[in-house]
């Protein structure tokens, strides 16, 4: 077992450098939804439209003394603190010393971890009830939807982000579904209540595009007769749209260098332009090893770059050349042989991509099972040691943390428990890894927005109130 003793005494000085950090990591105060209109003139005063308006509450200092902790870089320290203040890491170490105001908690026994990140999620998409109303992730009107943004369904008020958050859940990314060869942007967002999405948008982060391989957008068209209804089809409309995508990019650099009118708008090719320039990141829904080979070579025709494959069951085959090509796999601990491009998986899938040297996460796309990430990434720990692989739990929180933020372009904001980064933090009852441990209480920005037991703090949605357990304070836990 790794383990690493560190020892950061509070002294004035060191309080400054963190509150230095913190000023000098602190995310813009908005994020501008589309980069091209930058300038754009807007009606009205404050921020672009669509841009985040994400305000962390105020919140003081906290020092949890004596846990295990684990950094989420790969560190660990046994009998640690960690000291948070103002919505920013202060410091992480050993007999740390709290300013007179600070809530101190005796974390003797427990475990602290940052927040966990699920970057594969439909909630608010998909919200509960299941019901038909409800179901807006897949704008399946046609193969290529990159015009639609998944953070323009998400209904806040869905009752499974509180369920999430009571799993440690603190960030966590909206995507579209995958019946489409290019389903939409997904958005990054906070796990706290608000009236908005805008009021959830992670600030700063850059949006995602959904683009999905294999038998789903086959299928969907293919029962319409219509294309694409075979991988053939599916590789040329690809192809087809970033075509298209180059010709539009290429009239707004001609625009720009000339100083002509820029072309009409056009919401699909914004979106694609945006990859096309690296502003926005491409999460790819693919299974099969060589059809994500294949999408690389699209990525490399196209000149774009592959954040991550989601569920990608088989990247244990080519775990050396997402390595080699630094794409992520945003991978299931046990899923498997649901449909025919997801039956050769195995559940060393995970460790497999951690040995080889490429980024490995755990992922839900489950309103269930983000609420019990931990437990899906000790299947892949377990897995591991299992193999014979010397993995514990240092390492494999990166799967659900520091990865997960890198994949979503927030690795300098969250995801590690370093000064200066933001508060996300989660207090469990013992090893995260074990199946008896629960998150005991969960600050997001250093704000406290769950608390086990009777008398805590769990946030209760307008759609609760008076129709489920918690809403009539029914439940606790």
């Amino acid at each position: 077992m790794r383990r690493r003793k560190l020892s950061l005494g509070l002294a004035p000085a060191l309080w400054a450098l963190g509150a230095l950090a913190w000023a000098e990591t602190s995310p813009p105060s908005y994020y501008e939804a589309d980069p091209s209109r930058a300038g754009a003139e807007v009606r009205g005063a404050g921020p672009l439209p669509y841009s985040s308006r994400y305000a962390p509450a105020a919140s003081g200092a906290v020092l949890l003394k004596d846990a295990t902790v684990l950094l989420g870089d790969g560190g660990r320290l046994d009998e640690g603190d960690v000291l948070f203040d103002a919505g920013r890491i202060v410091a992480v170490g050993a007999e740390l010393t709290a300013p007179p105001e600070a809530e101190v908690i005796d974390a003797a026994g427990r475990w602290v971890t940052p927040g966990l990140i699920d970057v594969h999620s439909h909630l608010g998409d998909y919200p509960s009830p299941g019901v038909e109303a409800h179901s807006d992730g897949n704008e399946a009107t046609a193969p290529v939807t990159a015009r639609v943004w998944a953070e323009h369904s998400v209904w806040p008020q869905d009752p499974q982000f509180p369920l999430a958050l009571m799993g440690g859940i603190t960030t966590l990314q909206i995507l579209p579904g995958s019946a489409n060869l290019v389903g939409g942007r997904g958005v990054t967002l906070k796990n706290v209540p608000a009236r908005s999405v805008m009021d959830m948008k992670f600030p700063g982060a850059p949006h995602s595009l959904k683009m999905a391989c294999g038998e789903n957008p086959k299928r969907v068209y293919g029962r319409r007769r219509s294309a694409p209804s075979t991988r053939m089809g599916n590789v040329a409309g690809y192809r087809e749209s970033w075509i298209k995508a180059r010709a539009y990019q290429a009239k707004l650099d001609e625009a720009a260098a000339s100083g002509e009118a820029l072309p009409d708008r056009d919401l699909e090719m914004e979106t694609l332009a945006g990859v096309l320039r690296g502003e926005i990141l491409i999460h790819n829904h693919c299974y099969r090893a060589d059809e994500m080979l294949i999408m690389l070579d699209i990525a490399r025709e196209f000149d774009y770059k592959i954040t991550a494959f989601h569920h990608a069951t088989e990247a244990y085959k080519i775990a050396d050349v997402l390595a080699e090509e630094g794409v992520c796999g945003a991978l299931w601990a046990d899923w498997w042989g649901f449909k025919m491009e997801s039956n050769d998986a195995i559940e060393e899938n995970i460790a497999l991509m951690e040995k080889a040297g490429a980024c490995a996460i755990v992922h839900s796309d489950s309103a269930r099972d983000i609420q019990r990430l931990n437990q899906e990434g000790a299947k892949a720990l377990m897995a591991a040691q299992r193999m014979g692989l010397p993995y514990d739990e240092a390492l494999a929180i990166r799967w659900l943390t520091q990865n997960a933020a890198q994949a979503l372009g927030i690795a300098d904001q969250t995801g590690v428990l370093a000064p200066g980064l933001m508060a996300d933090v989660v207090l469990w009852s013992g090893n995260p890894f074990s199946v008896y441990s629960r998150a005991e209480r969960v600050w997001i920005d250093g704000t406290l927005h769950y608390a086990a037991g009777e008398g805590g703090v769990r946030p209760t949605t307008d759609f609760d109130l008076a129709q489920t357990p918690a809403g009539r304070g029914e439940a606790s836990r």
